[in-house]
């Protein structure tokens, strides 16, 4: 079994058994309040799958403070259960959502972009196109920041259609996990994706008092 957890927009946290069953699909749309309801999300999930063997973490993109929760809780919730913690971008488990419900109606994907709100006037965007051997979304672009106004030229310019999300499914972040292990890949570094700096930041050096 497998956690999954994600607060990159909202809060999602799910537990999946290794073949892709959904144990527990538990979220929280709220774009902040993320330590509030992160904890009993995380009760529900673990009530089903008591012994995970691994804890998939979303890495964004995604604002600084909420990815920081998610990732800070997954990473702790791994270490205590004593399995290893696997990085997913966010954006990839969005982006699988999306194709295996375009092939459960046949329908055709063509290439498209997961599009997620950066805020200040900025989307965050990565460009996929279809599925590989392995089951999992063929990123074509990594993860990146555009101007709300310049972001409908630059997806024409790459040929992807514009797919916006607002939540990111937990349940596709495990998934992803699941089946990047079985193919013994990595889909992301241990950073989070935060694509910009924190807004506050630590003094370099103390202020004189006179």
């Amino acid at each position: 079994m497998i956690i999954g957890i994600d607060t990159s927009l909202g809060t999602a946290v799910a537990a999946i058994a290794r073949d892709g069953e959904v144990l527990a699909d538990e979220q929280s749309s709220h774009p902040l309040g993320h330590a509030e309801v992160i904890g009993d999300l995380l009760r529900r999930a673990s009530a089903v799958a008591p012994t995970p063997t691994h804890v998939a973490i979303g890495m964004g993109p995604g604002p600084f403070t909420g990815l920081r929760v998610g990732i800070a809780t997954a990473r702790v919730y791994a270490l205590g259960r004593g399995v290893p913690a696997v990085p997913v971008p966010s954006h990839d488990g969005v982006a699988l959502g999306l194709l295996l419900s375009d092939a459960v109606i046949g329908a055709e994907t063509g290439r498209f972009a997961v599009v997620t709100d950066a805020r200040r006037r900025e989307f965050a965007f990565s460009v996929y196109e279809g599925i590989d051997d392995d089951g999992l979304p063929i990123r074509v672009t990594d993860a990146a920041l555009s101007p709300r106004d310049d972001l409908d030229a630059t997806l024409e310019a790459v040929g992807a259609r514009r797919y916006d999300a607002t939540s990111v499914s937990a349940a596709m972040i495990a998934l992803a996990a699941a089946r990047a292990l079985d193919a013994g890949r990595t889909l992301a570094g241990t950073e989070p994706l935060y694509l910009r700096s924190p807004d506050v930041v630590a003094a370099h050096a103390p202020k004189r008092v006179s």
